[in-house]
C-alpha cells in the first residue's frame, strides 16, 4: 500500500527561530518556512524534513540525521570552527579527542548536537 509512498521525516525543536539559524548558517542547508508554522530542511537527493516547534519538546536520545561526508576528519574540523561541538563517548563506543569513533565494525562517525538537543551525525562514506 504504501510501497510508492514518498516518506519524509519530521522532528521538535523548542526554539524554531535558533534551529533554523543552526541548520542554515551553521550547518549550510537550505531551510525554507512552511505556510504551517513549521521549517523544512531541503536535503539533496532526499524528501524534505520538517522542523515543528513544541513547548514541551524533549531532544531525542538517539541519532535523527546522519550527514554522509567524503572525509570525516576535515567535515569536523570545518564544524568545529563553526561551534560545533561533538560528543565524547567511552564504554562500547569510543570516540577520539576530536569525537570521531574508529571502528572496525564500520564506518568512522562524529555526534553533535542541535540547539535543541537532538542527536545528529556526521559519517565517513568514502564513495561519496
Amino acid at each position: 500500500m504504501l510501497k510508492h509512498s514518498k516518506a519524509f521525516s519530521g522532528f521538535s525543536v523548542n526554539d524554531l527561530h535558533q534551529a533554523k539559524e543552526f541548520y542554515s548558517k551553521t550547518l549550510g542547508l537550505n531551510v525554507t518556512d512552511n505556510p504551517m508554522g513549521l521549517i523544512e530542511l531541503q536535503v539533496e537527493g532526499s524528501n524534505n524534513i520538517i522542523i515543528y516547534p513544541k513547548p514541551d519538546h524533549t531532544p531525542a536520545t538517539f541519532t535523527i540525521l546522519n550527514f554522509p561526508v567524503n572525509n570525516i576528519n576535515e567535515a569536523v574540523d570545518k564544524l568545529t570552527a563553526l561551534g560545533v561541538k561533538f560528543e565524547q563517548y567511552g564504554g562500547d563506543i569510543q570516540t577520539d579527542k576530536k569525537g570521531i569513533c574508529r571502528s572496525e565494525q564500520g564506518p568512522a562517525i562524529a555526534w553533535f548536537k542541535d540547539p535543541a538537543g537532538n542527536i545528529l551525525s556526521i559519517i565517513e562514506q568514502k564513495e561519496l
